[in-house]
């Protein structure tokens, strides 16, 4: 899959991002930051259930879940002292989450090269989202017995 066939809800964020001037960008990603919905009880009551992406300076914690019908629904945490992370973290649950598990690992890898925040932030910070990212289809692959 290239940048010009992602799934539609990835798409709409990618141009939205790309429709901004770079200084209004961090705006967008600080909104969805504020927009990453609560882990559900059954995980925030067992926090050892999620993985910590390493990747990123702030703890990340990311659990992936695949349905009977390949439906993928990604849950994170992320603190809201580093709201660059939660912002990331918030794009690719709102971006992943109901698309089929094969419409998810067929995303490009450099997603988050994609979505026009190289500018704005570090190259350290895209790193980290690229971490999900991997994390989220390893844990697919996982889940799916994918290769």
């Amino acid at each position: 899959m290239t940048q010009d066939q992602l799934p539609e809800q990835l798409a709409e964020i990618r141009d939205d991002f790309l429709g901004l001037e770079v200084k209004t960008r961090l705006q967008l990603l600080l909104e969805f930051a504020n927009e990453l919905p609560e882990l559900p009880t059954r995980y925030s009551d067992h926090p050892d259930l999620l993985e910590r992406v390493v990747e990123c300076q702030s703890p990340v914690f990311i659990f992936v879940e695949v349905d009977g019908e390949q439906a993928v629904h990604l849950f994170a945490t992320a603190p809201r002292e580093s709201p660059t992370t939660r912002g990331f973290a918030s794009i690719l649950v709102r971006g992943l989450s109901g698309l089929r598990a094969s419409e998810v690992l067929d995303v490009p890898d450099d997603y988050p090269n994609s979505i026009g925040l190289t500018a704005a932030v570090s190259p350290l910070r895209i790193r980290g989202m690229t971490g999900m990212l991997a994390r989220v289809k390893r844990q697919i692959r996982d889940k799916t017995l994918v290769a």
